[in-house]
């Protein structure tokens, strides 16, 4: 209702002539966890697109297997981290946790671009990745704060962009720089310095609930795990914990995050690697092309979004489901000959992979940790789900580079076709037995 909008007094930032300040304050919270969630990847990306000449550096001695386990280790570390920083974002705040992830990421990405062999970087990177779990948690714990149920679709629809056009952007610039010479501790440093300036800005106006800017709260839903209890904060990490692993619907989200995980991590971390080695581009042209990944996503992030909140909650997987069986079959078809042979059409193929599987993936930890877990838990159900996904995203760096390394790209691919295909199997069950949530009503 209109009348949940109205401020109640006129406070000092109201906009000169405005009716109601809440639409004004809900967009600059909307941009700045936008923003603020695009420039973690500034400091995550950077390992993708400098991956071939950290393997190439004669003073490091790595190989493609030996970045990859990096990268796993980092995997790894920010599986673990989710279900403990989501727990932490619903029990001390979401802004406080969005914070410390920027500042902590600055931190570790210096200290990367100076560390001097693998076990300073390995280190380096365990501890980027740890801290960067804080983020989405948090932004979600921040989304349920700011928005009531009947806008969370279309809300972390666009929010996901932030994950997807950020990479896309940090992948574009930092491209260029390794072109131009830069290197890759370069890109490091200018990675952490990039974010440190986004961090500035986004503290300046980020809030963790209207009521601090003298607005009311939005409506909540007892339609979650919680029931009637959702709008009331919980007093401990069994209480926000308890409910979600009773659930047989959040069990099959979590499998289902496991799988798709795997395979969109494995093509943030690979496609500029397949390019250069398969279509020998030059690395920073690789980097750059490597960006239609998330840039196809967003496309399919938005329109995902928008049709499963008209199909509604418990019916979203109504729609993902085929588009994960189409996402799986086109990445095996990536693997034949006939696109290893041509770049047009392995180009084609990383676009149409990420347009049938980002929309799918993107409803797992946003649109459906909301019903699940409302107010009171959304930070620890995304928490959870992405954890869930990243422990099987671990396999994407060191299973997948080992592949490519000794049986060639063809066999990787089918490797995550096939995983991408029994992912789709979940999918359909999810779809066939999630109970009928009004969340979103």
């Amino acid at each position: 209702m209109r009348v949940m909008d109205q401020a109640p007094a006129t406070p000092p930032w109201r906009v000169s002539g405005a009716v109601d300040a809440g639409p004004w304050w809900r967009g600059v919270t909307v941009g700045a966890l936008l923003v603020g969630y695009a420039g973690y990847y500034v400091c995550r990306s950077n390992l993708s697109v400098a991956a071939p000449l950290i393997a190439a550096d004669p003073a490091l001695g790595l190989t493609t297997t030996t970045v990859g386990a990096v990268a796993s280790a980092g995997v790894l570390a920010y599986a673990i981290g989710k279900p403990l920083t989501g727990v932490a974002g619903d029990l001390v705040g979401g802004r406080r946790m969005f914070m410390w992830g920027m500042w902590g990421a600055v931190a570790a990405t210096v200290a990367f671009g100076a560390g001097l062999g693998i076990a300073t970087l390995s280190a380096a990177w365990i501890v980027n990745r740890f801290i960067q779990s804080t983020g989405w948690g948090a932004l979600t714990k921040l989304v349920a704060q700011w928005f009531a149920p009947a806008v969370h679709g279309r809300v972390i629809a666009v929010l996901s962009l932030s994950y997807l056009f950020g990479d896309a952007a940090a992948r574009f610039a930092l491209g260029s720089m390794l072109d131009a010479g830069y290197g890759w501790r370069g890109v490091f440093l200018a990675s952490a310095g990039l974010l440190a300036v986004i961090a500035t800005c986004v503290n300046a106006v980020l809030r963790e609930r209207p009521r601090d800017r003298g607005l009311p709260e939005p409506a909540t839903s007892s339609h979650t795990v919680y029931g009637a209890g959702a709008a009331s904060p919980a007093a401990s990490p069994g209480a926000l914990i308890g409910p979600l692993l009773a659930s047989p619907t959040f069990w099959l989200v979590c499998a289902l995050s496991c799988g798709l995980t795997l395979v969109r991590e494995a093509f943030n971390i690979w496609t500029p690697t397949f390019l250069a080695t398969t279509y020998h581009m030059p690395v920073g042209e690789a980097a750059r092309w490597s960006a239609l990944f998330p840039l196809m996503g967003g496309v399919s992030v938005v329109a995902v979004g928008v049709m499963s909140d008209q199909l509604g909650p418990g019916r979203r997987m109504m729609l993902a489901a085929p588009l994960v069986l189409l996402a799986g079959a086109l990445i095996v078809a990536t693997g034949t000959a006939t696109v290893m042979s041509d770049v047009r059409l392995g180009l084609l193929a990383v676009a149409g992979i990420a347009l049938l599987l980002m929309g799918p993936y993107s409803l797992l930890a946003g649109a459906i940790a909301l019903e699940l877990g409302g107010r009171r838990g959304a930070a620890t159900a995304a928490g959870l789900i992405d954890t869930a996904g990243y422990l099987g995203a671990v396999l994407s760096g060191v299973a997948i580079g080992a592949s490519a390394d000794v049986y060639g790209w063809p066999v990787a691919l089918r490797l995550l076709g096939g995983v991408t295909i029994a992912a789709s199997a979940v999918a359909a069950c999810l779809a066939w037995t999630e109970p009928r949530r009004g969340a979103s009503a």
